[in-house]
């Protein structure tokens, strides 16, 4: 037992939780979010509204969420990881019988004034239901393959759904997710091998689908692959996000233009510059250094993570916590190698930063999560 646990050990209860959270993670997370505000201000012209103003008040209330979650013991999740992944799907059915429907896709339930976004839910649930599954399953059994089609079911039924919406990013983010947690759990390459070389076979479909009767994705997402390709192909067309991204990258040079000096967001050039495209807005204005600091706090707060992971001798606890930071390292990695052309555009925010309610709520949840792992680990 460390020096600060012994000297706390007097300590009340709920107040000996509150000094165990991770509270370096806590400020990570602040700081992240705050240059989100900032972003968010400047994109609106200088104006807490539309953006920067429900964003912080979307914060304060997902940092008392995460804190709240932290102070329940993580058998409690252990435990509903089932109900939740079950709930979660049932939601997914529930968008595609009664979804709400807005720029050409039906991702959204309408409650009152609140648009829930299943699929962000299920990003989370999915992790603690597999982290469940496999603090349940003996060592011995992890790689035998009716104990691998579970899982792998697990992660398929949800992907499907949320492909139907179409939301292929969100799908993707599913599967590595899923694929990625099933490895850290130990399963055996051989499979991971296997699915690589059917993912290649998959492509291969995808491409020969195409104009056919059985095209298996929508139209806007071959154009979004082709203008991955070839993005000078059409540059006034499906090619304008990703040619005016690079520019606005490009013009920020080493230090930036200047904080709210950006040409491409303030006069409207770039699109989606409050969302998917919002570190293009930032690279913009403070430049490499800024773009690179965002990313080095986006890499401390994963290590932070995995380190609490490494340290739990909770199985359910540590995998819960490495398939969470999974989840946010792929948010980023996904949005920024979209900003930048090294990726398809496939409508993935950037966590903390890009303006959305449900994304940031559900973000705050995972990470009250990964503090309820933290404080309760054995000791």
């Amino acid at each position: 037992m460390s020096y600060l646990e012994h000297s706390v050990k007097s300590v009340p209860t709920g107040l000996r939780k509150v000094l165990f959270l991770n509270w370096p993670l806590v400020l990570l997370l602040t700081a992240v979010a705050g240059a989100g505000f900032l972003m968010l201000y400047s994109v609106a012209g200088g104006n807490y509204a539309p953006w920067a103003a429900p964003q912080m008040k979307r914060f304060a209330l997902g940092l008392c969420l995460m804190i709240s979650v932290g102070m329940v013991p993580i058998w409690i999740w252990r435990n509903l990881a089932g109900l939740a992944y079950g709930i979660s799907v049932m939601l997914l059915i529930g968008v595609e019988l009664f979804g709400s429907v807005g720029m050409g896709a039906q991702r959204w339930i309408e409650i009152g004034s609140f648009r829930l976004q299943p699929s962000e839910m299920t990003k989370i649930t999915l992790v603690m239901f597999l982290a469940a599954y496999y603090d349940w399953l003996p060592a011995k059994k992890i790689s035998r393959p009716m104990w691998v089609l579970l899982p792998v079911l697990i992660i398929i039924i949800p992907t499907v759904l949320v492909l139907k919406q179409p939301d292929l990013g969100t799908a993707i983010l599913l599967l590595a997710a899923g694929g990625g947690l099933m490895f850290l759990a130990g399963v055996h390459w051989a499979y991971f091998a296997t699915v690589v070389a059917a993912g290649v076979g998959l492509v291969a479909a995808v491409f020969q689908s195409r104009g056919t009767d059985w095209q298996m994705i929508k139209d806007y997402q071959f154009r979004r692959i082709d203008t991955f390709l070839d993005p000078a192909s059409d540059p006034l067309n499906t090619g304008y996000h990703i040619a005016q991204s690079k520019i606005a990258l490009g013009s920020g040079g080493w230090t930036g233009r200047g904080y709210m000096q950006g040409t491409q967001s303030r006069l409207n050039f770039l699109p989606e510059k409050h969302t998917d495209f919002i570190f293009t807005t930032l690279a913009e204005e403070f430049g490499f250094v800024g773009g690179m600091s965002l990313l080095v706090l986006y890499a401390l707060i994963v290590v932070f993570c995995v380190a609490s992971a490494v340290m739990n001798k909770d199985r359910f606890a540590s995998l819960l916590t490495l398939g969470i930071a999974l989840n946010f390292f792929l948010f980023f990695a996904v949005n920024m190698s979209m900003v930048m052309g090294l990726a398809p555009v496939v409508g993935v925010p950037l966590p903390l930063v890009s303006y959305g309610g449900s994304a940031m709520l559900v973000l705050l949840l995972a990470f009250g999560l990964v503090q309820s792992a933290h404080v309760h680990r054995p000791r």
